[in-house]
């Protein structure tokens, strides 16, 4: 802690003994990049070694910069890691190696209903709850209203309009369409699978991915890719909102993070819309329902006082929840009754964009693992970038990830 309060060295251990009396517990974050968020997670652990339910806990915040998911995973292979810990969506694999406990006990009836039932099946495994979800995060399609109306565009609801949109507004020096430096294979190849009315896996645990209609969408995707007009080679990436206000594009994909500095820049401007539909019966326009939850360590001796510090931060606390996902960037509290009490949410642009999360947001099950991501993501890959045949290459991506379904399920 900043005022000279245990200083971390490895995983778990600390240069200052803890009082016979006090539970030792160690809480993981990533680096986050908004100014004042280290210094927030530090408050938040003082106050609640202050409050009568931490009051015999001596709470240690570790502020992990680097690549932490390999951090992480190699300090979970071991029996000091982490209490508590954050990361996108806990995996069967973590639950075999009792690397995370379930959380249920933590969801009574009236907590369960306040949080959107895609965060929890994002953390659901086997029926059990393995996370609390402190950050909700989405994306948006945001454009310049008056560029298109002086080309006569309506703004995009289905793929082909969004192709037709780029390329006319793609002809001068303000490029039409920026969704990433690699022609949005990492942004978009996960929407449109969505937009196509598939999932990922399907609710039995199967590859639900390889249907003529993603075929079709991400043929769709080479398509938009070849019209010439996404802007690349930008310095910053799709994440961040610098191409759209200094005008280099006319449209851009990027976050909800990104709408107070779009907004200020642009203003009355600025339209925004969800991913478009990719056609056909089943299409519908869809975003990302991404974000962070908290987790428990099932290898650490305080198991009921680690749960305990996340019942209070991430469940019951809705002041540190509104204060976590808008004081220093722009997110969405996980907690419903939280987000619609928060005002900044509630009106206007940003909650246009807050419905696009709840009507259409989709996220991939705790099943999908890095290496089934790696094989679906080397096909749309090689459809964008090669105009290799989308039907191959979403047969061979099925085939590796049945491989991948079959050994984590010991088929």
């Amino acid at each position: 802690f900043a005022g000279g309060a245990l200083a971390f060295n490895g995983y778990g251990r600390s240069t200052q003994a803890v009082a016979q009396d006090k539970i030792r517990l160690s809480q993981w974050y990533h680096e986050y990049g908004e100014a004042g968020t280290e210094q927030a997670v530090q408050k938040y652990a003082q106050d609640y070694m202050a409050s009568p339910e931490g009051a015999n806990v001596e709470l240690e915040v570790v502020w992990n910069k680097g690549d932490y998911g390999a951090i992480l995973s190699a300090a979970l292979l071991t029996n000091e890691g982490p209490d508590v810990f954050e990361q996108g969506v806990p995996t069967l694999d973590q639950v075999k190696q009792n690397q995370i406990v379930p959380l249920d006990d933590l969801y009574t009836p009236e907590v369960k209903v306040d949080f959107n039932p895609i965060n929890l099946a994002a953390g659901t495994i086997d029926g059990k709850i393995y996370y609390v979800k402190m950050v909700d995060d989405t994306g948006a399609l945001y454009y310049k209203k008056s560029l298109l109306e002086e080309a006569g565009i309506t703004p995009p609801s289905t793929i082909d309009e969004l192709i037709a949109a780029t390329k006319t507004l793609g002809t001068g020096r303000t490029k039409g369409l920026f969704v990433g430096n690699d022609a949005g294979i990492g942004a978009l190849g996960g929407l449109q699978v969505f937009s196509a009315g598939a999932q990922f896996l399907t609710e039995d645990n199967k590859p639900g991915f390889n249907t003529p209609e993603v075929a079709a969408a991400l043929a769709k995707l080479k398509e938009l890719n070849d019209t010439g007009a996404l802007l690349q080679g930008f310095p910053t990436d799709y994440w961040d909102p610098s191409a759209f206000i200094q005008g280099a594009t006319a449209m851009q994909w990027t976050g909800l993070w990104a709408f107070p500095a779009i907004n200020e820049a642009v203003g009355g401007d600025l339209g925004v819309l969800p991913w478009p539909s990719a056609g056909g019966a089943n299409g519908t326009p869809s975003t990302f329902f991404g974000g962070w939850g908290q987790c428990v360590n099932g290898k650490r001796p305080n198991v009921e006082a680690a749960k305990a510090l996340v019942k209070w931060l991430w469940i019951d606390n809705t002041e540190v929840q509104q204060d976590w996902n808008l004081s220093y960037g722009f997110h969405v509290p996980p907690r419903i009754s939280a987000a619609q009490a928060a005002t900044q949410l509630q009106s206007g642009l940003a909650s246009e964009i807050v419905g696009f999360l709840t009507e259409y947001g989709k996220t991939t099950t705790p099943y999908w693992t890095a290496a089934m991501g790696t094989a679906f993501g080397d096909a749309v890959t090689n459809i964008v970038r090669n105009g290799a045949d989308p039907v191959a290459e979403l047969t061979n991506a099925e085939k590796l990830v049945q491989t991948e379904l079959d050994r984590l399920l010991g088929a």
